[in-house]
């Protein structure tokens, strides 16, 4: 295992926190990013840093706010003067949000792209020029099986964001692969336990549209989706299982990582729709002679 310079993006908790402590198990140097660390945080940097001391770890915090672009820069910049260069990136910030579609207004659906879809651009456009510069690197994006797998109602400004977040990256990795940039796509299923993903979901803002939802003919609707969700998944469904496979990623040898690995304990049908259109994908290439731009390119 080669020692890299890792940025996990929204590692204040959940899936975020975990891969960046995981990581440093692993013995990489991480940077574990969040926003308002003198603030609303400060305590999460705290603890962060004590537990980085008490296992004689290299687990660092910095300051990014995936949602400005001037902070997306400045921590960034920030990392790179720290430790001279930036190997690997895990898009994770995101948030969700729970509710009949038709009740959030469209603001709330450009929040949700902003976190989810623009936060990762922002991120990108402040470090890939150091990244190609270096002819070598590691873009893992963290997605959701909801992108291709079952969809239950009420989550559609998330499930339209994270696909979107998706499509993305699937491009972007072709446009790198000649800088030596490699990427993988982590696909978790919908793990309703161990993380805040859900109990801190965001509502409508139109309340008053939510609640003709409420009491007519889906009444009940939103309980019985999230009853659901959580009956399929097995008892022993451990989210810790995404930031151990991220570490298997980080960890394989260059141009030999997976596209995409799928952590779904419901097995909600994602894995067999992503491999057929990951399947047409790799033919298109072969079709339009542009297939080396599916493997990241060796350079130095």
């Amino acid at each position: 295992m080669t020692k890299q310079i890792i940025l996990v993006t929204g590692a204040s908790s959940g899936f975020g926190l975990m891969t960046a402590k995981a990581l440093a198990e692993a013995g990489h140097t991480v940077y574990a990013s969040m926003r308002e660390t003198e603030g609303r945080n400060a305590l999460r940097v705290a603890e962060v840093a004590a537990w980085s001391k008490e296992q004689g770890l290299d687990l660092r915090t910095a300051e990014l706010d995936v949602q400005s672009d001037s902070s997306a820069e400045a921590g960034i910049a920030h990392i790179l003067k720290d430790a001279r260069r930036l190997d690997t990136i895990i898009h994770n910030a995101g948030h969700m949000v729970f509710g009949p579609a038709e009740a959030f207004t469209p603001d709330q659906f450009i929040q949700q792209y902003d976190v989810n879809v623009l936060g990762a651009q922002r991120v990108n456009r402040a470090a890939l020029p150091s990244m190609r510069g270096q002819g070598k690197g590691l873009l893992v994006w963290v997605g959701s099986s909801s992108t291709r797998g079952g969809t239950p109602p009420f989550l559609a400004p998330y499930f339209a964001a994270k696909a979107a977040m998706d499509a993305l990256a699937v491009s972007y990795s072709t446009e790198l692969a000649r800088w030596g940039i490699e990427t993988t796509i982590m696909v978790p299923g919908a793990f309703t336990k161990g993380t805040n993903h859900f109990a801190h979901s965001g509502k409508p803002s139109d309340q008053a549209r939510a609640a003709e939802y409420e009491a007519g003919p889906y009444a009940g609707v939103a309980d019985q989706a999230l009853k659901g969700l959580a009956g399929l998944e097995p008892a022993d469904a451990d989210p810790a299982d995404v930031a151990r496979e991220i570490v298997r990623v980080v960890d394989a040898p260059f141009g030999k990582r997976p596209f995409r690995v799928h952590v779904d304990p419901s097995q909600d049908g994602a894995e067999i729709v992503n491999g057929v259109a990951d399947r047409m994908r790799r033919e298109m290439y072969r079709n339009i002679d542009l297939e080396d731009l599916l493997h990241p390119r060796v350079t130095g």
